[in-house]
């Protein structure tokens, strides 16, 4: 018995082809020779692929026969085809002619007998590809081996390694697993990539506060250092080094209230309070900053830094900082109580607070409360702005003791916080 097609799937399907149709003839309206396709021929074949595959759709006897004829006709024209010299006297060598037509007469199957979704979503892509071949290969020109070499180490650390690590346990010493360990990792390298990639290839990041915010993302301490820095060695660059030294610390309140979102929505909301508002006060601080001082007749640029934040060697760095943190928590915590997991919070401040904030998020020290995991991500965000603060004044001397001052305020606004949140009863 034939199965029923729905009127809405049949819709889809004459839509579906319709479009891939006329994408397709405005692509190659100005090609030499003619090409099999078009808003005529891909609606046809996608009915004829849906009718086959109805005939038979559980054996699909039908359809395998008619795509084996479609493909024979294909292969006389692609044997033809080759003959053909282009503009450049090359050989036409290209397959999205055939594969197009193949997609069309598959169109049909798809549509009918999978989720819509699967059929929108294939079919815009395809055009999307077509219609964009120009942009295509001239960003296959800008991008050099070694962008493809980090975007391969980037795929290995979330597609290969996460699924082969155990998500279990591996010690007494600490509860977190080391899935738990790689998936932070991956987290924090995302953001880091994310704007490393925004540096490199947006052209208006270099330009305005785009730089320090992009900074902030991937570390507001290396951010700070660089920009204090440039504060110091160039009196033009003061305005955005300022600025910018305040609102990559406002970007790091918010950059760590969503990596705690990801793993614990529940204690993000109790921290949403403190720590947007410590943004909120330090992106205005920052607004004011850029809008008060004298701006110099020429803006500094390139103000991050621009070296790539996915080395392998990093993220060793990172997963090994995680299990030492993790493990000297929980030893902390069995020792002194949670009075000891503040005073470690105060003290990885001084360090990187990534590792530490992450393991408080995933639940890494047992016994340890959403109430008294807020105070301590306070304390290590305040302890963290008073190193920045160190070295605002260490590099760049009095062109930065404003944002040095601004940072001490915020990490005593922090400490304020922390207090006012351990002195209320749950």
């Amino acid at each position: 018995m034939l199965a029923t097609p729905s009127f809405h799937s049949l819709g889809l399907l004459l839509l579906l082809s319709f479009f891939l149709g006329f994408a397709f003839e405005d692509f190659f309206a100005k090609a030499s020779s003619a090409r099999p396709g078009g808003i005529r021929t891909f609606p046809l074949l996608s009915l004829g692929g849906g009718l086959l595959y109805l005939f038979d759709p559980a054996h699909l006897i039908a359809f395998t026969g008619g795509l084996l004829v479609l493909g024979v006709w294909l292969s006389i024209f692609y044997s033809v085809h080759l003959r053909e010299r282009d503009e450049h006297g090359e050989r036409n060598a290209g397959l999205v002619v055939l594969l197009l037509n193949i997609h069309a007469y598959l169109l049909g199957a798809v549509a009918l007998a999978l989720p819509h979704w699967v059929a929108v979503g294939s079919t815009v892509v395809a055009v999307l590809l077509l219609t964009g071949r120009d942009q295509l290969h001239t960003l296959a020109r800008r991008v050099d081996t070694k962008e493809v070499t980090t975007a391969g180490q980037f795929l290995i650390l979330t597609g290969v390694v996460l699924p082969l690590l155990p998500n279990e346990p591996v010690t007494t010493l600490t509860s977190i697993t080391p899935q738990h360990v790689w998936l932070s990792l991956i987290l924090v390298c995302t953001l880091s990539y994310a704007s490393y990639l925004a540096q490199r290839y947006w052209p208006p990041a270099a330009r305005g506060l785009w730089m320090p915010a992009i900074g902030g993302l991937y570390s507001s301490t290396a951010t700070t250092v660089v920009l204090a820095r440039q504060a110091n060695s160039d009196p033009a660059a003061r305005r955005q080094a300022l600025a910018g030294i305040t609102l990559a610390t406002g970007i790091m309140y918010l950059r760590i209230l969503a990596i705690i979102a990801v793993f614990n929505l529940a204690l993000a909301r109790e921290l949403a309070a403190p720590m947007g508002g410590l943004a909120a006060v330090a992106l205005l601080i920052a607004t004011l900053q850029y809008w008060l001082i004298k701006a110099p007749a020429a803006q500094a640029q390139d103000q991050t830094p621009r070296g790539n934040p996915l080395e392998l060697g990093t993220a060793a760095v990172f997963a090994v900082m995680f299990v030492v943190i993790s493990v000297a928590s929980t030893w902390v915590k069995t020792q002194f109580g949670t009075a000891g997991i503040y005073w470690l919070a105060a003290i990885v401040g001084f360090a990187d607070i990534d590792p530490f904030v992450l393991n408080l998020a995933q639940g890494g020290i047992a016994g340890i409360g959403e109430h008294a995991v807020s105070i301590a991500v306070l304390l290590a965000a305040s302890s963290n702005n008073v190193l920045k603060a160190t070295y605002a004044l260490s590099f760049g001397g009095r062109q930065t003791l404003q944002s040095a001052a601004l940072l001490l305020l915020l990490a005593v606004g922090g400490v304020v916080l922390a207090v006012f949140l351990a002195s209320v009863k749950l």
